[in-house]
């Protein structure tokens, strides 16, 4: 029940179109001869189903809301476009065909309204395994789009374990999958083995840095695998745990200079691996590694301003680093001898104040780092080098040049290398602040 009085005719509504067009259908009738009527109550009774209803305009291109639509799935092949719905549910039940035939149909039921329990109460294909037959028909057709793959090998995967296979493939990219695919017909892998492969070749890009990374293919599903089982012989403890994971990565791996470096590591004694260890464990301890703190900076009495190389500059970026800053005046002013464009601001720590040229080298994570233990960690960190000292050392770490990139290596495998001069001496691994640093103790909330 709305009360109306004192309208103006005039007053044009700014809401939507259906409510200008009751705000003027309301205007009339409280006109009388023309004139507005003020001085009459008009009680009127309007019932919200009769109102004109305008739908919500659809979303601009552009904006984060799009209306729902159907995912994307395989075409209905031409025998089952035109059968009745009851033929449909047949087809399912009964399994009529390949599966990657009649999985379109699938798609087509939801499509139409129906849910997954609803087609499973029917079919008795359960809710997983039409996901599953209807992600491997889209990794089915990707191959076939691939021309790396051979077709006539798609028949392997037309059994009833064919859709398990390929529904572990569908992280991949198209030559990532054509590749593993072929790896799996030729190991005759079952369904645990295609996800332990696909696993595998995700998580390689990822251990870039670790030991031995360098000598195993990202191309080669075969190496990706072996390199899991590699990296696991060096988290084992026991002996036999080692042996028996490198042996399964020769059974894996595809390259030469992978399969070399699995047999250089499985030729080792325990003696010798106790002592590379230990070797490893040393020079961590003797690298200068520390976090700052929020407000560490601008607490410090004084401070270092350092020139900023990326490791994509090569050993040219740091030989054109502006040299030691210089203060003068009474007031400090910093002066540099050349213009740059990338500056870091350290506190004055004493490695800094004794270094020849020190010069910061950016890394995007430590897995640029040469020792398993800090290779975990993802964060971005800096490097802080003496660009004077060259002489490789073999207790030390150093920055050199490979393929046009700075990288650090340690000084005893230069050596074994046959490197005695090196862009940079590093000098310490500067690591970012932390929030949990940041906040208050327990202690200090009592």
């Amino acid at each position: 029940m709305i009360f109306i009085s004192n309208l103006n005719p005039t007053t044009t509504a700014t809401a939507t179109p259906s409510f200008s067009k009751l705000s003027h259908h309301l205007n009339l009738l409280c006109l009388s001869n023309g004139k507005p009527n003020i001085t009459k109550r008009t009680k009127l009774t309007i019932y919200a189903s009769k109102l004109p209803f305008t739908p919500p305009p659809a979303a601009p291109p552009g904006e984060v809301y799009q209306p729902y639509r159907a995912p994307p799935s395989s075409p209905l092949p031409a025998k089952y476009r035109n059968i009745p719905i009851n033929e449909v549910f047949d087809i399912l039940r009964n399994r009529l065909g390949l599966w990657h035939e009649y999985s379109p149909l699938v798609g087509s039921l939801l499509r139409d309204g129906f849910t997954p329990a609803s087609i499973e109460e029917v079919t008795g294909i359960s809710g997983v395994e039409q996901n599953c037959i209807v992600v491997a028909t889209q990794v089915r057709e990707s191959l076939l789009q691939t021309k790396t793959f051979p077709q006539e090998f798609l028949s392997y995967f037309d059994s009833s374990g064919g859709p398990d296979l390929l529904n572990e493939l569908r992280l991949l990219n198209a030559v990532q999958r054509a590749e593993s695919a072929k790896y799996i017909i030729d190991r005759r892998f079952e369904p645990r083995g295609a996800m332990e492969l696909a696993r595998a070749i995700r998580d390689f890009p990822r251990r870039r840095g670790d030991a031995g990374w360098e000598c195993f293919s990202a191309e080669s599903p075969g190496d990706c695998l072996a390199y899991t089982q590699f990296r696991l012989s060096k988290e084992a403890i026991a002996d036999s745990d080692r042996i028996a994971a490198l042996e399964k990565a020769l059974e894996y791996v595809e390259t030469d200079k992978a399969r070399e470096r699995i047999i250089e590591e499985l030729n080792k004694g325990e003696d010798a691996r106790k002592a590379e260890a230990e070797q490893l464990a040393k020079e961590v301890a003797s690298l200068k590694v520390v976090r700052l703190r929020y407000g560490e900076i601008a607490e410090a009495s004084s401070v270092n301003l350092l020139p900023v190389v990326i490791a994509n500059e090569g050993a040219k970026g740091v030989a054109a680093a502006p040299g030691k800053c210089k203060r003068k005046g009474e007031l400090g002013v910093v002066v540099a001898d050349k213009e740059w464009t990338r500056w870091v601001v350290v506190p004055s720590w004493q490695p800094v104040l004794a270094a020849g040229e020190a010069v910061a080298l950016e890394l995007d994570d430590m897995r640029g780092l040469p020792w398993p233990s800090m290779a975990a960690s993802q964060e971005n960190v800096l490097v802080l080098v003496d660009r004077i000292r060259k002489q490789v050392e073999e207790d030390g770490a150093f920055v050199v040049e490979k393929e046009g990139k700075l990288v650090v290596e340690r000084g005893r495998k230069l050596k074994e290398a046959g490197v005695n001069t090196a862009v940079a001496a590093v000098i310490m691994v500067v690591r970012p602040p932390k929030d949990e640093e940041d906040m208050i103790s327990e202690n200090e909330w009592d």
